[in-house]
């Protein structure tokens, strides 16, 4: 690592050595893209939502390309988090970035039982609670009501001192409300947005384009709605932000710290070319040297509204 800005950024115990991370769900595991780039480059890899058991997911077709984004129902597909232990946990812990683990579940002591097997795992850095998946029954339930949602990360909380990072749905009145209640019931960041629910419809077979008929719309087409969530929220909480939706480069990362996030995440990007989030990462060095600024903090919650 060559001299220059000082990148890190601190969510409670956990510190990366750059904002920049790739969302779950469009990482897999981690290993499926460490032959495209040096993983190191980012300051983090989210793994895919972890259930109790393997999950199939959704009926195909699991996505669809829409104006500027894509759609998804890919329903949560996962090996099961005792799969995840013995056969994809050997190769995270040899990577030089941190670890956050994503986990989900349908009720409420699904979420705890996969906490429960993960807790004595090593390498593990943080958790991320999956409670705003648009694409499973009842995966929104819990970040759509500020008494479950406290309710859900106040169990974990008790289960794990490992940060834990709750990841919100775009798809309620009042998402800074949502935080301000996973934030007193002792999460250590939050992550926004998840998904907004949407779908598309083939005109000449008059069928939906997806199999599960709706799905999760992501890309650039969300970024606004992303950046204005990051905004309330950052506004709202005292704990870190961690925006995600719609990041394409250094330029769209730079909007959402600039709004109040303390790292990003890129999602989408990555199916467009796996390399996006070490680009970003590079780009966004070059852009604080090109400036003259000597840490990543400065920029942090910079926007100036007067």
């Amino acid at each position: 690592m060559t001299d220059g800005p000082d990148l890190s950024v601190r969510m409670g115990a956990l510190v990366l050595k750059n904002p920049i991370l790739v969302a779950s769900g469009t990482f897999g595991y981690g290993s499926e893209y460490g032959r495209f780039l040096d993983l190191s480059r980012l300051g983090g890899i989210v793994t895919k939502t972890l259930t109790p058991t393997p999950w199939p997911g959704n009926p195909p077709p699991r996505a669809a390309e829409t104006a500027s984004g894509m759609l998804n129902s890919i329903g949560l597909q996962n090996v099961g988090v005792e799969a995840f232990i013995t056969e994809k946990m050997p190769y995270l812990r040899t990577l030089d970035t941190a670890r956050i683990v994503n986990i989900g579940g349908g009720p409420l002591e699904e979420f705890v039982e996969v906490m429960e097997k993960l807790v004595g795992c090593e390498g593990i850095d943080a958790f991320e609670i999956n409670m705003s998946c648009p694409n499973v029954a009842g995966g929104m339930d819990f970040s759509t009501d500020p008494p479950r949602a406290a309710e859900l990360i106040g169990a974990l909380r008790k289960i794990t001192p490992l940060p834990l990072i709750a990841k919100l749905t775009p798809n309620v009145t009042d998402i800074a409300g949502i935080a301000a209640a996973v934030e007193e019931a002792g999460a250590d960041a939050v992550c926004a947005i998840n998904t907004l629910r949407g779908m598309a419809i083939d005109i000449e077979t008059r069928r939906p384009r997806l199999g599960a008929i709706m799905g999760g719309l992501s890309g650039p087409a969300i970024k606004p709605v992303a950046l204005a969530a990051v905004y309330r929220i950052a506004r709202r909480v005292r704990i870190p932000v961690i925006g995600v939706g719609g990041i394409m480069s250094a330029e769209d990362a730079l909007e959402f710290l600039m709004a109040g996030a303390s790292a990003v995440q890129v999602g989408t990007a990555n199916f467009v070319d796996p390399r996006t989030g070490a680009t970003v990462a590079d780009d966004l060095r070059d852009w604080l040297v090109k400036k003259g600024i000597q840490t990543v903090h400065d920029v942090i919650g910079s926007l100036s509204t007067t």
